[in-house]
C-alpha cells in the first residue's frame, strides 16, 4: 500500500493551481518546506510571500490581496495559524467572508518529535465555530489533491488540516469528493464507525477485525468538518442504531461533539468517542503516539464493543 502525506500531496496541487490559475498567490510563515509550499515558491517566486514566524501578518496580508480579487493560499502549521492568528481568522476573514484559503500543516499528534507545542489538537473545535468558513480534513493524499483544486473554485473562507507523516493511500482518484458530502468506505449493519484523516484507515482496520467476530461496522469518510453531513450521520444513526466517532484531535469540540449535537438534534442514538483524551501530546515516533493516545484501530475495536453493548448487542 502506497505510503505518502497530505501536506506532499497539497504542495503538488497547489503548483498544478498556480499554473493553471494566475490569480493564485500563496504566503507562507517561514515554513515552505515544512508547508510543501516551496514547490509554488520554486516556480512563481513573484506570487510567492514569506511573511516570517508572525502569523497575523500572514493572515491580514492574505486578506488584503484576497480584496485586489486573488486567491490567497496562508500557509504554516496549524497549530500557528488557528491559535495564533485566531483574531484575524475571526473578523478579516471569516465575518467579512473574504476568500482566503488557511492550509494548516501539521496537525494531530503525528507530528511526533516536534511535540506538543507543534501538535495542533484543538483546530476543528477553533474553526467550526466560526461563520461562514469550510473546514476540510483530507483521508488521504488522493483526497487532499481533491480538497486543494476543490477550495480553489469557492468564493469564500476555507480551513484545511494536513499531516505531515506519511499514511496509507486508501482512496482512489475514481472517488468522488464534493465538499460537505461524506463518502462511504465499507457498508455495515450493526455500527457506524465515523472518522476524518488518517483515523479512517483505522477504522476501516478496525471494521475488518470486527468482521471476524461477527460485527458489521460500516466506515464513513467524513472529510469535511463543516459543513458536516447531516443527513448521512442520520441515516447511519438510523440504520445501525449505534456510532462511533475517531479523530486526531481532542474529544472535546472535535468531530465527536459535532456529530452527537446532530444525533441530539435529529436521532438520538448511543455515541462512543476515540480521541485525545484532553491532554497536550508529547515527543515520539507517530506509531508510539497514536498508541499511547488511543488512536488505534484497536481502541476503535474496544469502542465499537462499547457503544454496542450499550445498544444492547
Amino acid at each position: 500500500m502506497e505510503l505518502k502525506a497530505t501536506r506532499e500531496a497539497f504542495g503538488e496541487a497547489l503548483l498544478e493551481l498556480g499554473r493553471k490559475k494566475k490569480k493564485v498567490v500563496v504566503l507562507s510563515g517561514d515554513l515552505e518546506d515544512a508547508t510543501r509550499a516551496e514547490y509554488f515558491k520554486n516556480e512563481f517566486s513573484d506570487r510567492f510571500f514569506n511573511l516570517g514566524i508572525a502569523e497575523q501578518d500572514i493572515l491580514g496580508t492574505a486578506v488584503g490581496l484576497s480584496l485586489d480579487g486573488l486567491i490567497p493560499f496562508a500557509c504554516s502549521f496549524a497549530a500557528f495559524l488557528t491559535n495564533r492568528a485566531y483574531g484575524i481568522l475571526r473578523i478579516s476573514i471569516c465575518y467579512n467572508k473574504r476568500n482566503v484559503k488557511v492550509i494548516g500543516s501539521h496537525a494531530g499528534i503525528t507530528v511526533g518529535a516536534d511535540g506538543a507545542t507543534a501538535q495542533c489538537l484543538e483546530d476543528f473545535a477553533i474553526t467550526r465555530v466560526l461563520p461562514n468558513i469550510i473546514v476540510l480534513s483530507p483521508v488521504d493524499a488522493i483526497e487532499a489533491k481533491k480538497a486543494t483544486y476543490a477550495m480553489a473554485e469557492i468564493c469564500g473562507p476555507v480551513y484545511m488540516r494536513l499531516g505531515r507523516t506519511p499514511f496509507p493511500v486508501i482512496t482512489k482518484e475514481s472517488d468522488p469528493f464534493t465538499i460537505g458530502k461524506a463518502n462511504l468506505m465499507r457498508d455495515g449493519n450493526d455500527v457506524s464507525i465515523i472518522a476524518t484523516g488518517l483515523m479512517v484507515s483505522e477504522g476501516l482496520a478496525a471494521a475488518e477485525s470486527l468482521s471476524k467476530e461477527g460485527i458489521s461496522a460500516r466506515v464513513i469518510n467524513m472529510h469535511t468538518i463543516k459543513p458536516l453531513d447531516e443527513a448521512c450521520i442520520i441515516a447511519a444513526a438510523k440504520h445501525t442504531r449505534a456510532i462511533v466517532t475517531a479523530e486526531e484531535h481532542q474529544i472535546n469540540g472535535g468531530l465527536g461533539g459535532a456529530v452527537a449535537e446532530v444525533l441530539a438534534r435529529n436521532e438520538p442514538a448511543p455515541i462512543e468517542m476515540v480521541a485525545v483524551l484532553d491532554t497536550f501530546g508529547e515527543s515520539g515516533a507517530p506509531d508510539e503516539l497514536l498508541k499511547k493516545y488511543q488512536l488505534t484501530a484497536g481502541d476503535i475495536i474496544r469502542a465499537v464493543k462499547k457503544v454496542l453493548n450499550r445498544k444492547g448487542i
